[in-house]
C-alpha cells in the first residue's frame, strides 16, 4: 500500500501575501510626506483609541493565523489586524487602517487593491475560527495632510471569503511550489555538499567547527582569525551546512566594504564550481547610486522608464531570475534591463527568495535602512559578520545625527523675499544656533580653548526639537506644493531629511548619548553622538537565530563583546598558519612617537625606515597615525633619501587613485619602492598585495586616535561606565589599526616580509598583551646597527 504524500506546507505573512500578488502601479521616491509614512503606528494608536470609544468592543492588533489548503498545498497565513468590532447590525467587522499621503480625491474604493486584499484574508480567518456566516470589511484610511478621515465597507459571507482567499492561493501557488521543490533539493544539496579543497588549511576546520555548532544550536560566537585562514568560506561552508541540516536562515552575510563582498561571492562560486548541480541561490545587495541604470537618479515614474509600472512588470522578472544561482549587482542589471524594472528594487524582491543575502552592514543595524521585510520580527537568521572591528565604529554613526547652521540660514535665503510660516520656522532654529555659538565662545574664553569653540550637554535640547518639530509642517507642505527639482527643492528636502534624522536620534537620546556643540567662524555644528551603541547591536543580534563576528584583528575580546552587544558570546582566537619564521618582527625601543615627541622622532624614523628597506629590494608601506605626521616624515625622507622611490597617500583619494597607487606595488620589483600611508586609512586594511608585491611594513606609533574633544568624551563614559576610560577611548583602536597594518604583510604561506613597529610603547605590557599569539617573537631593538644586522640575518635564513 503506498503511503498517502505530506502536503507542501507554506507559512506566509498575509501583508507579504498580498502587496506580492496585488500591489500595483510605478516606485515613486519622490517627497510625499515621505516620513509621515512612519508615524503610521502612531495614527494607529489614535484611531484605534477613538474606535474603542464608539464600539466598546473594539480589539486592537488582533493576532490572527489559519490554515487554507489549495490543492497539494498547506498554507498558513499569519498576522495582525488592525481592528475588529461588532456593527450596531451585529455583523463583525475587520478594519484595516492605512496612513496615506495621497490627495484625498485619489483616495477611492480602488485605490489599493492590495489592501482590500489585506483586509479579506483577516477576515476569512476569523469568520472560520468563529463559525460566523458573513462578515464586514472596512478600510480606514487617514489622510495625512488634511487629516481626513475617509472610510469604504464591503459586506462578505464567509463563503465568498475563503472563495477570495482561495483565488489568491491559486495565484500564488507556482510560486509556493517553486519555492519548495527548491527548498527540498537545497537542503539535499548542502546536506551532500564537501569541502571545496583538499584539505582544510591549520586552523580551518577548528573555525568551521565552533561556526558549525553556534548555527545548528544558536546563539552568538566572536572569532579571531588570522590572514590566511580562509574567513570568508570557513564561515559560509559550515553556515550553509547547517542550513542544510536544520533548515534555517536565510543567510545574511555583511560586511563594511565592498572589497570583503566579492570575497563572499568568491567564496560562494567555489562551491558551485566544485558542485555544479547545487542548489544555492544568492543576491548581492548593492547600493541605489551604484546599480541604477539612470544617468542621473530619479527614482519617479515620470524621469524614470525602470519605476514606471514596476509592480505591473516585477513577477515576470522575478520569475526569470530565480533561474539564476548568483545574482550580483551586473547580472541585476542586466535581468532589470531586460524586464524594465528598477535593479535595486530586483534585489530587494529577490532577496525573499534568496538563501544567502550578502551586503553591507547597513541593511540589518542601521534603524533607517534595514530590511524591514525580514525584521519587523525575529527569525531563524544566521548573521556573519565579516571585518567585525569596523562594527562599532560604523554603528556609532548610525545612531548619531547632525546639523548645521548653514543649512537653516541658506534655506531661508534660497526662499527669497516675504514671510511665510516656513520662513518664520527656519528663523526660531537659525536663532538657537546662534545663541549656541555665543555659548561655545564664552565658555572657550573661560577655559584653555585648545579643543576650539565647542560644549557638551548630556540632555538632548528640548527646545531645539520642539521648534525642529515645529519646522516640519510648514517644510512637508512646502515639499508637497513644489515638487519639480531645482536648486530650492534640493536643498530644502536635504533638510528635511537630516531634520528627520535628527528627531529620530533625538527619540533614543538617553545616557548612552552627549550633544555637541562646535562654533568655527559664523558656522555653528550641533552634534548627537553615540557614545555606546551595543544597546542597539544586540537588539539587531535579537532578530537571529546566530551570529557569527570574525576579524583578524578582534583583541580584546571582551572589548569586542562588550560595544557589538554580544556580552555572552562565545569567543575564540586562531593561531596564524603560516610558519612564525615567515615574518620577521622587529620593534624599535628607543623612540617615542608621542605627539609631543612628533618632531624629535623624525630623525630615528627616517633611520629606521630607510634601514628596512635597503636591507632588501622591494615594495614596501610605513604607516603613521596622521596625514600630519605622515606628510613631515615624507618630506624629510625625501629629502634625506632621494634615491628611494616614494609615493604617499592623498587625503580623499577616488577609486582611480586608490588602484594607481596600489599598482605601483609591482611583482618582482628592480627597484625600491616606499609608501607613506595613515593608519585606518584606506590602504590600512583590506588591501591584498602577495607574494613580493610587499615584503615589509613600517608602523609609526601605536595608532592612538588623535586627543580630541569627542575622543574625551568616550574616554569621560567608558571610565564612568567600565573602569576603563583610556584603553576603550584610545589604546584598543590605536592597536587595531596596527595589527590591520600588519596584516597586509604575509598574506600566504610562500610570503615572507617583515614588520617594523616604531615606538617604545610596543614593548610595554599594556600593549603587549594586544598583540597575536604569533607575535609572541618581537624582538625590541635600539639602534641602527642592531636592526641592520637582524634584517639581515632574516632575510639571509
Amino acid at each position: 500500500m503506498q503511503e498517502p504524500v505530506s502536503p507542501i506546507q507554506i507559512t506566509l505573512p498575509v501583508r507579504q501575501l498580498v502587496e506580492f500578488l496585488r500591489r500595483v502601479g510605478s516606485i515613486d521616491n519622490r517627497f510625499t510626506g515621505f516620513d509621515r509614512a512612519n508615524e503610521g503606528a502612531r495614527i494607529h494608536r489614535k484611531l484605534q483609541r477613538a474606535a474603542v470609544k464608539e464600539h466598546a468592543d473594539y480589539a486592537a492588533e488582533v493576532f490572527l493565523r489559519g490554515i487554507f489548503a489549495y490543492e497539494e498545498i498547506e498554507f498558513t497565513l499569519e498576522g495582525r489586524a488592525d481592528g475588529i468590532f461588532t456593527a450596531a447590525d451585529g455583523v463583525t467587522v475587520v478594519d484595516e487602517i492605512k496612513t496615506t499621503a495621497c490627495p484625498a480625491a485619489d483616495i477611492t474604493p480602488d485605490f489599493a487593491p492590495e489592501h482590500w486584499a489585506q483586509a479579506i484574508v483577516y477576515a476569512a480567518i476569523y469568520a472560520a475560527q468563529h463559525e460566523l456566516e458573513e462578515m464586514r470589511v472596512q478600510l480606514t484610511y487617514f489622510q495625512v495632510d488634511e487629516e481626513l478621515i475617509l472610510r469604504f465597507e464591503r459586506h462578505y459571507t464567509a463563503q465568498q471569503l475563503q472563495e477570495e482567499v482561495e483565488a489568491l492561493l491559486a495565484e500564488y501557488a507556482p510560486w509556493a511550489r517553486r519555492a519548495v521543490e527548491w527548498k527540498k533539493a537545497r537542503n539535499s544539496d548542502l546536506q551532500a555538499m564537501q569541502f571545496p579543497f583538499p584539505a582544510y588549511r591549520p586552523g580551518q576546520r577548528a573555525m568551521a567547527g565552533e561556526v558549525y555548532k553556534v548555527c545548528r544550536d544558536g546563539g552568538q560566537l566572536l572569532c579571531q582569525a588570522p590572514t590566511g585562514i580562509g574567513k570568508s568560506m570557513s564561515v559560509l561552508f559550515p553556515a550553509l551546512k547547517s542550513m542544510g541540516n536544520e533548515s534555517v536562515g536565510p543567510i545574511f552575510y555583511l560586511t563594511a566594504r565592498g572589497t570583503t563582498r566579492t570575497a563572499a561571492e568568491n567564496a560562494l562560486a567555489i562551491l558551485r564550481d566544485t558542485e555544479p548541480e547545487l542548489h544555492l541561490r544568492s543576491v548581492t545587495l548593492t547600493a541605489k547610486d551604484k546599480i541604477c541604470l539612470c544617468e542621473t537618479r530619479e527614482c519617479t515614474p515620470e524621469a524614470c522608464p525602470y519605476a514606471n509600472g514596476y509592480y505591473a512588470r516585477i513577477k515576470g522578472a522575478l520569475w526569470d531570475v530565480l533561474d539564476v544561482p548568483c545574482l550580483t549587482a551586473e547580472t541585476l542589471q542586466e535581468y532589470a534591463k531586460r524586464h524594465t524594472v528598477c535593479p535595486f528594487e530586483l534585489g530587494l524582491d529577490s532577496s525573499l527568495w534568496s538563501d544567502v543575502i550578502i551586503g553591507d552592514y547597513n541593511y540589518l543595524f542601521d534603524p533607517v535602512v534595514h530590511l524591514v521585510r525580514f525584521f519587523e520580527s525575529a527569525g531563524d537568521y544566521i548573521f556573519l559578520v565579516d571585518e567585525a572591528h569596523n562594527l562599532p565604529g560604523r554603528a556609532r554613526e548610525m545612531h548619531s545625527a547632525a546639523l548645521t547652521k548653514t543649512s537653516f540660514y541658506e534655506a531661508k535665503k534660497l526662499l527669497g523675499k516675504g514671510k511665510s510660516s516656513l520662513k518664520n520656522a527656519l528663523t526660531k532654529v537659525n536663532d538657537v544656533f546662534i545663541e549656541w555659538r555665543h555659548r561655545a565662545e564664552e565658555e572657550t574664553a573661560a577655559r584653555d580653548g585648545r579643543f576650539g569653540k565647542t560644549f557638551f550637554l548630556k540632555e538632548r535640547s528640548e527646545e531645539f526639537d520642539h521648534l525642529l518639530n515645529r519646522l516640519c509642517e510648514p517644510l512637508e507642505a512646502w515639499l508637497d506644493d513644489h515638487r519639480e527639482p531645482d536648486e530650492t527643492h534640493t536643498a530644502l528636502l536635504q533638510l528635511y531629511f537630516d531634520v528627520r534624522a535628527w528627531l529620530r536620534v533625538a527619540d533614543t537620546f538617553d545616557d548612552h548619548f552627549v550633544l555637541q556643540i562646535t562654533a568655527s567662524g559664523s558656522e555653528v555644528r550641533a552634534a548627537q553622538l553615540c557614545l555606546d551603541p551595543s544597546a542597539f547591536l544586540a537588539d539587531s543580534f535579537a532578530l537571529g537565530r546566530a551570529a557569527v563576528l570574525f576579524s583578524a584583528t578582534l583583541a580584546p575580546a571582551s572589548y569586542y563583546k562588550d560595544l557589538c552587544g554580544v556580552p555572552e558570546a562565545r569567543a575564540v582566537a586562531l593561531r596564524s598558519p603560516f610558519p612564525a619564521g615567515n615574518q620577521g618582527l622587529f620593534c624599535i625601543g628607543n623612540v617615542s612617537t608621542r605627539y609631543k615627541d612628533r618632531d624629535a622622532s623624525l630623525a630615528i624614523v627616517e633611520e629606521s625606515l630607510a634601514t628596512m628597506v635597503r636591507a632588501r629590494c622591494g615594495n614596501y608601506l610605513a604607516f603613521f597615525p596622521s596625514y600630519a605626521y605622515m606628510e613631515q616624515a615624507y618630506a624629510q625622507f625625501k629629502e634625506h633619501c632621494p634615491e628611494i622611490n616614494c609615493i604617499k597617500q592623498e587625503n580623499a583619494m577616488d577609486e582611480q587613485q586608490k588602484a594607481a597607487f596600489l599598482a605601483q606595488f609591482v611583482p618582482g620589483p628592480s627597484q625600491t619602492l616606499l609608501g607613506f600611508a595613515v593608519m585606518g586609512g584606506v590602504f590600512g586594511e583590506g588591501v591584498d598585495l602577495t607574494g613580493d608585491r610587499l615584503i615589509g611594513v613600517g608602523i609609526v606609533g601605536p595608532g592612538l586616535p588623535q586627543v580630541g574633544p569627542r575622543q574625551e568624551q568616550l574616554r569621560d563614559y567608558f571610565e564612568q561606565t567600565r573602569g576603563s576610560g583610556f584603553d576603550y577611548a584610545y589604546r584598543y583602536p590605536g592597536m587595531n589599526k596596527v595589527l590591520q597594518a600588519a596584516g597586509r604583510v604575509i598574506r600566504t604561506p610562500r610570503d615572507k616580509g617583515v614588520v617594523l613597529l616604531i615606538d617604545n610603547r610596543f614593548a610595554m605590557p599594556d600593549y603587549r598583551r594586544l598583540m597575536p599569539p604569533h607575535w609572541s617573537h618581537l624582538k625590541i631593538i635600539y639602534d641602527t646597527e642592531e636592526l641592520e644586522r637582524e634584517l639581515w640575518r632574516f632575510w639571509e635564513e
